[in-house]
């Protein structure tokens, strides 16, 4: 699927773009803040946080003309992002008593941070006046997960789409756009199995 979508992109660049006036191309510079929360449950155990990031995004995207009111396009967004400012990190202690009564303490350093990839958006853009548009579309983006866990859980990447709406106005050969995409949510599972725990 991800494959797919480069293909197409590029496709329209060089071939539809010669072949149509109607077709435009172009590169954006967005400033976009990324919140993501959720949750880890192991061992009966639930902990929950929420994180946010703040970063400038360059994008490519190719656009046709589909009629006066309606364009349709292809947005591609070629670095990564952060869903975090910061990695998170802590460190916890464990404190056992042995079969001897003398109790003795484990230490784990926890860090943990992920990553946005390959974001893809195709979108429709529709003309309520001579300045002001409409834009509807679905986005896909890979997530990916990058932790050192001193309990041993090691976590997968996942390819995760979304909904995306927002509002725009158009200035000669520059655009303004305010758009909001939500993600699904996603459940990850620990590909490594702690001894002792019920459920990992």
């Amino acid at each position: 699927m991800k494959k797919t979508l480069l293909v197409i992109m590029i496709t329209m660049l060089t071939f539809v773009g010669k072949a149509y006036a109607e077709m435009s191309y172009g590169v954006s510079l967005a400033l976009t803040k990324i919140n993501a929360d959720g949750s880890e449950t192991e061992g009966g155990e639930k902990s929950n946080g929420s994180v946010d990031n703040k970063v400038f995004i360059p994008s490519l995207f190719a656009e046709y003309a589909y009629s006066d009111t309606v364009s349709i396009g292809l947005d591609y967004i070629p670095l990564k992002a952060d869903v975090s400012e910061k990695t998170k990190k802590r460190t916890d202690v464990e404190t056992s008593v042995t079969g001897s009564a003398a109790s003795t303490t484990t230490s784990r350093s926890q860090s943990a941070q992920a990553e946005l990839s390959n974001h893809i958006t195709l979108y429709a853009n529709y003309m309520i006046s001579d300045t002001y548009f409409v834009k509807a579309g679905v986005a896909f983006v890979e997530l990916n997960t990058e932790e050192t866990l001193g309990t041993g859980s090691k976590y997968g990447n996942e390819d995760i789409y979304g909904g995306v709406i927002g509002l725009g106005a158009k200035s000669g050969n520059s655009r303004f756009e305010l758009v909001y995409t939500d993600y699904e949510d996603v459940s990850l599972t620990s590909t490594v199995a702690r001894a002792g725990v019920t459920t990992n």
